[in-house]
């Protein structure tokens, strides 16, 4: 309310500020510049007023002043500019205030404040380490603080979201984290931190006081207080926010890993309620604010129903009636509209002259005037017309501006009207919750009847007891062998009779409780629905004055429009006497008919050049022929320099491959081996050049102009050749000599052809019939030799290796889903058979095992995907089996990774078996766990050590590694909980034991603890033999040896 009356009061009426601008003629940038200086001054006396050396409470209307500056400039360099010059560093009051106005600034200020006031942090944060030092007065306090400002603003530069004064519908709560539990997670431990820092200053301030002297009525003690006011309402927010977020976070992560959070969340809990609860007793706050509650027993975040039951604390502030020593604020717009016609008449006589009006255009002497006079008068009449124009366009510019203003002006008493609204809805809801809380509370007062009247039936049973005793005393010398039975329910029916007493005394204490707390709760709604109706009729009383202002703005903008349609009559008047020139313009039509004799000259003129340009076509038409003659010897000659190119290129691809034949019969050469392996590959790419070459080949055949492809391809031909022969030659070498023989043979024959080749490339006349299927035979007999040549074990599982690894990968989905089904069946047997504590260990570790099942089912799929696609993008025109035959290293890790998937998930539903039959031990289902974790690595990398980086295949396949990761670290705490949870129930007694029982077991016990560390020894031994025994093993298997020996 306060800021929409003040933003009232700067603009009051902004049509005569205008009209003032344009009355003084180009003074306009004059009166912005003083109404800048004007605002300079005023914040500038408000910010010195608000932040000085007194040590009493910053005023509100100094601060509310600073803060509607911020609002009027968009930001707060003004702010700054004062500040700098004051000198916070020597005073520690000064500091103080400046902190608390800075704060409110943070809160309520302009968005750009933050922008405006980052580049200040660092020099706060030297300024907080300074006054650190100073351990007296005001030193720690305004070190606190400054950290608490320092920390906002990192806050929210980090999380933009969140407005100063923090606050927040739960739909934006939840557009901040962007559904993202990291950025969740990451968000709370930042709230952690703020909410830290809040406290911390609490709690220094509060150290600061004597609390045994009514400080909180003393102008020191209120300076200190002070500033409290916008930490509760911080705290407020980021408690109610910190709370949600844990909520969130317990729903979608394991509660173990939010210990640490729910841990400093119990921490600050504890510090925020007692400090709310020490403010709410002091009688500064209490006419200023009104502090909340927090509740007796913090958040159970491991029941997600307690989210229902969470209220969210609510800050309330009394509506401030108006200061008496609130300083007015003065008009700065002048409105002498007198004044402004009058210089607008002077204006005008400037113009048009002062005998305008008797004769403005001089008509009694125009039949006098000769030529020339005309022709001024007329120069005269545009100037003075388009100085009209001119004016009126500003007048146009001037009156929409202000339209713009007015709708501005609207648009900000629209927005202060709908958070009203917004105000008036949270007190409604505040409202249905106040009845909500008074509905429980009669249902806790018909709860209290019931106790009543079941603590009737108690007294109704103790006085039959009593009769009891009445007749049994009677009897008391016939049943003297029953005396001592008799006395003691005797005394049990007393002490029943004394504790049903002492619980109807605590029923009639509840009640009155009861009957207080519904006192006050009938008391605060009908206080709160007075404030709101007093808020309804202060809206309705400023809507009805903003309306009376826009209906005075329309009149002002139909004068305005009244105005320009005067304009417009004396403009169409100026346009009819125009008219009257256009006689003088006929006369000039006398001159056109002469420019059309001229015309008439230069059309002769022009038929004459034509006859001269024909002829001089015609000699360069024969210029031209000459001009094609010569390209055609030009491009002759370009297709002779293409062929000898084509001719020096054959000659170093002959040279290249005469080399590599020269080089089969060197000594040197002997020594170099090579496998058959790497043979089938160089044989494989120059079959495919080959084909290349030839396409390039036909191409040029057809334009003998362009030799640019089948350059590069002779070449790559001839070192793809040479490089066959070289491999071939050096195979040749690890092999028997039978086959040896022939593979040299086919390689000096293979040379030989792609001789002849190149030499039938090198004679034009046998260049359209050159042919290269006798190289390509070649290649084919050199492959088929380096095939024989392959490893035997190859020779053996090419045919059936691609099929073996489609059985494995079918099996280990196999194993995967019928492991899935045994864990059901487990699951509903123990339903059946089991209850309690054991019904729940039971139930969440078949859980994660599940959990785990279904994470190995989607990597498994994600692996055949990728698997697939790898195989459709590398074999090329060979089939699927040839490509598993030639990558066999590859195939071979691939099956023995899903073999130890399928294998690892069998063994963890065996092991899950015994532990539910209480026949196994948890440790093996942890390890198993483990070990199906390791195997999923191992088929992830087996998969993707021949994939793209950029597959998205790949993608989904890390995403499901992932998935089986976390799933695994599901099943080690569930298994480490239903541990704990077993082990909880075998508690040990020793209540029972005397001393030497005791030492005796603790000797025993020793004992045992030796015992098991030799045997965690030992064992911890045969494991580091068994990793190494299965990685050479594994090194067998995989072919590690002959790789090594290659």
């Amino acid at each position: 309310m306060d800021r929409v009356s003040s933003s009232m009061k700067q603009v009051p009426n902004p049509l005569p500020k205008v009209l003032s601008r344009r009355g003084g003629g180009g003074g306009g940038g004059g009166g912005l510049e003083a109404e800048r200086e004007g605002f300079e001054r005023s914040q500038t006396v408000s910010i010195n007023k608000a932040i000085n050396t007194q040590e009493v409470a910053v005023k509100e209307k100094h601060a509310r002043t600073c803060i509607l500056g911020t609002h009027h400039e968009k930001g707060a360099q003004t702010f700054w500019s004062v500040v700098n010059r004051l000198p916070l560093s020597s005073n520690a009051v000064l500091c103080w205030k400046f902190c608390h106005v800075f704060h409110k600034l943070l809160r309520d200020g302009h968005p750009n404040v933050l922008k405006d006031s980052v580049r200040y942090k660092n020099e706060l944060n030297d300024m907080s380490r300074m006054w650190s030092h100073l351990s007296e007065g005001y030193g720690q306090l305004c070190s606190t603080y400054l950290k608490l400002l320092r920390t906002k603003m990192e806050f929210h530069t980090k999380n933009p979201r969140f407005p100063g004064n923090l606050q927040m519908s739960d739909r934006q709560l939840d557009e901040a984290g962007e559904n993202d539990v990291n950025n969740f997670f990451q968000l709370t431990v930042e709230m952690f931190d703020y909410l830290e820092c809040e406290l911390n200053l609490f709690q220094t301030v509060f150290s600061s006081l004597d609390m045994s002297r009514s400080v909180s009525v003393t102008a020191a003690g209120q300076c200190r207080l002070a500033p409290l006011i916008q930490v509760i309402l911080d705290c407020s927010h980021l408690y109610d926010y910190t709370v949600k977020l844990l909520f969130k976070l317990h729903s979608c992560l394991p509660a173990d890993t939010l210990q640490g959070h729910r841990d400093r969340f119990l921490e600050q809990f504890r510090k925020l309620k007692d400090l709310f609860y020490r403010s709410s007793n002091l009688q500064y706050f209490k006419r200023l604010i009104q502090i909340p509650q927090l509740p007796e027993n913090p958040p159970n975040f491991l029941r997600a129903s307690a989210l229902s039951e969470h209220i969210s604390p609510v800050v309330v502030i009394p509506a401030e009636a108006s200061s008496p020593d609130s300083e007015p604020i003065t008009d700065l717009v002048e409105t002498d509209t007198a004044s402004q016609q009058s210089l607008f008449d002077n204006k005008f006589d400037d113009i048009f002259g002062s005998s305008f009006s008797n004769d403005p255009f001089n008509f009694s002497s125009q039949n006098g005037m000769n030529k020339d006079d005309k022709d001024r008068l007329i120069e005269q009449l545009y100037r003075e017309i388009s100085a009209l124009k001119e004016e009126l366009e500003n007048f146009k510019a001037e009156s929409h501006r202000l339209g713009v203003q007015l709708r501005g002006r609207i648009s900000e008493l629209e927005a202060e009207l709908a958070e009203q609204q917004h105000l008036k809805q949270q007190a409604l809801d505040e409202s249905d919750f106040l009845h909500t809380e008074l509905e429980e509370l009669k249902k806790q007062w018909e709860d209290t009847e019931k106790a009543q009247r079941s603590l009737t039936e108690i007294e109704r049973k103790a006085q039959a007891n009593e009769q009891r005793y009445t007749k049994l005393k009677e009897k008391y010398s016939e049943l003297v062998q029953n005396h001592a039975d008799l006395l003691r329910k005797n005394a049990e029916v007393t002490k029943q009779v004394t504790v049903a007493r002492q619980a109807q005394g605590d029923v009639e204490r509840e009640k009155k409780e009861l009957e207080d707390s519904f006192q006050r709760v009938s008391e605060q709604a009908q206080r709160k629905a007075q404030e709101q109706a007093e808020v309804l009729e202060t809206l309705k009383r400023e809507l009805t004055a903003s309306k009376q202002e826009q209906q005075a703005l329309q009149s002002t903008l139909k004068s305005s429009l009244q105005s320009e349609a005067e304009r417009s009559t004396r403009t169409a008047g100026l346009e009819q006497e125009r008219d009257t020139l256009v006689v003088a313009v006929a006369q000039r039509s006398q001159e056109v008919v002469a420019l059309q004799a001229e015309l008439q000259q230069l059309k002769d003129t022009l038929d004459s050049e034509k006859e001269s340009s024909s002829k001089t076509l015609e000699t360069l038409q024969t210029r031209l022929g000459e001009k094609e003659s010569r390209e055609q010897a030009l491009q002759q000659r370009l297709l002779d320099e293409q062929f000898a190119l084509l001719q020096c290129t054959v000659q170093e691809a002959e040279q290249m491959v005469q080399d590599s034949l020269n080089r089969l019969d060197d000594p040197a050469h002997i020594s170099c081996t090579s496998s058959a392996d790497y043979l089938l590959c160089r044989t494989l790419a120059a079959s495919d050049c080959i084909e290349r070459l030839q396409g390039a080949h036909g191409k040029y055949l057809s334009n003998r102009s362009d030799v640019s492809s089948l350059l590069p391809c002779v070449a790559l031909f001839a070192h793809l050749i040479s490089d066959t022969i070289l491999q071939g030659s050096a195979t040749s070498h690890m092999v028997p000599m039978e086959p040896a023989d022939l593979l040299s043979e086919m390689c000096k024959q293979c040379g030989s052809e792609a001789l002849s080749y190149l030499g039938a490339l090198k004679d034009e006349a046998s260049l359209g019939g050159a042919d290269c299927t006798a190289v390509r035979n070649c290649l084919s007999r050199i492959s088929a030799i380096g095939e024989e040549l392959r490893p035997k074990g190859l020779d053996v599982e090419q045919e059936a290796l691609g099929d073996l690894v489609d059985k494995e990968m079918a099996a280990t989905s196999a194993a995967v889903e019928m492991a899935v089904a045994r864990i059901e069946d487990m699951l509903s047997k123990s339903r059946a058979g089991d209850t309690g504590v054991k019904l729940e260990v039971n139930e969440r570790i078949l859980g994660s095992c599940t959990d785990l099942m279904q994470a190995i089912q989607v990597l498994v799929l994600a692996s055949k995907d990728l698997q697939r696609e790898i195989v459709e993008s590398g074999r090329g025109a060979a089939s699927p089996k040839e490509f598993y035959a030639r990558n066999s290293r590859w195939t071979e890790g691939l099956i023995s990774a899903s073999k130890a998937v399928g294998w690892g998930a069998t063994v963890m539903v065996d092991a899950a078996d015994l532990v539910v039959q209480g026949k196994g031990k948890f440790e093996e289902l942890m390890v198993c766990s483990h070990e199906i974790a390791a195997s999923t690595a191992q088929l992830v990398a087996a998969s993707k050590v021949k994939a793209d980086k950029d597959s998205a295949n790949l993608a989904r396949l890390r995403q499901a590694s992932r998935g089986v990761n976390q799933a695994t670290a599901g099943v080690v705490a569930s298994t480490k909980s239903g541990k704990s949870q077993i082990e909880e129930k075998d508690s040990m007694d020793f209540s029972s034991m005397t001393l030497t029982q005791i030492k005796r077991q603790e000797m025993d016990s020793q004992v045992r603890v030796l015992e098991l560390e030799n045997q965690l020894q030992k064992e911890r031994q045969k494991l580091g033999e068994l990793r190494k025994k299965h990685y050479k093993l594994a090194g067998v298997a995989e072919g590690w040896d002959e790789d090594a020996a290659e």
